[in-house]
């Protein structure tokens, strides 16, 4: 499949009707908003500017820790999937999310519902990308920052802002499906993977997330300002579809 770069809009997008903006993960302290904005289908013969290019991924924590699974779960030395994998799909609140416990993950779900615990392989990081995504949309935005991120001065932050009472939460739940992805590098220590997601009218976004193999586990690398990078998508050509809904 062609993994040519989609067309990003240069136009205002709060002027747009049907956009879904949702902002997850948001702390008053620090600039790690993100923000996705959807563009409905009929309005996507807008005039394209550059997409984003997505970052290399960050090295590597230092952690001393065992590269091992934390849950037990086996380790792959793929690099790569080049078709989607076969999922099965539950719901978190209302995004369908991928589980295969044995193989992929999560190995782990908490008394509180959160999922935790994926394969050190290509198909585990894009499990851990579309749980943790799905459980910031979902309420769990405070747990994401304080078991689902990877060590970083962003995190710290982000925690001093939850012990001292600030809130976290996510805004508005939107109200979104995953609807494909891109694995855009992948070693066993960090990852880039990209999701494609629809909106309920029907509209098209994308945002690339960087993960890092920590404490035997994927852990999102929470940027240092700005957010991930977000773009708007006018269809899928350039993801391999994925959906569970």
């Amino acid at each position: 499949m062609s993994q040519s770069p989609e067309s990003t809009t240069n136009s205002n997008p709060f002027t747009k009707p049907g956009f879904i903006i949702a902002a997850a993960l948001v702390v008053a302290l620090i600039a790690a908003a993100v923000v996705i904005f959807l563009l409905p289908n009929e309005q996507g013969n807008a005039q394209p500017a550059p997409a984003q290019t997505s970052s290399a991924p960050a090295s590597p924590s230092t952690s001393t820790a065992s590269d091992e699974s934390v849950c037990g779960l086996p380790a792959s030395k793929d690099t790569a999937l080049g078709t989607a994998p076969t999922s099965k799909w539950e719901l978190v609140g209302t995004m369908a999310v991928p589980t295969d416990p044995p193989t992929a993950g999560p190995g782990t779900v908490g008394k509180d519902g959160l999922r935790s615990c994926f394969a050190q392989s290509p198909t585990g990081a894009l499990y851990a990308t579309a749980n943790i995504w799905a459980a910031s949309f979902n309420g769990y935005a405070k747990q994401v920052y304080l078991e689902l991120s990877a060590d970083s001065p962003t995190r710290d932050k982000a925690v001093q802002a939850i012990r001292e009472g600030k809130d976290v939460g996510g805004g508005t739940t939107p109200k979104v499906q995953i609807a494909g992805f891109i694995i855009h590098s992948y070693t066993p220590k960090a990852a880039v993977v990209e999701l494609a997601i629809k909106s309920s009218d029907g509209g098209y976004g994308a945002f690339s997330t960087s993960l890092l193999w920590e404490d035997g586990d994927w852990k999102m690398d929470i940027p240092a300002a700005g957010g991930n990078a977000v773009r708007q998508i006018s269809d899928l050509s350039s993801f391999i579809p994925w959906a569970g809904v």
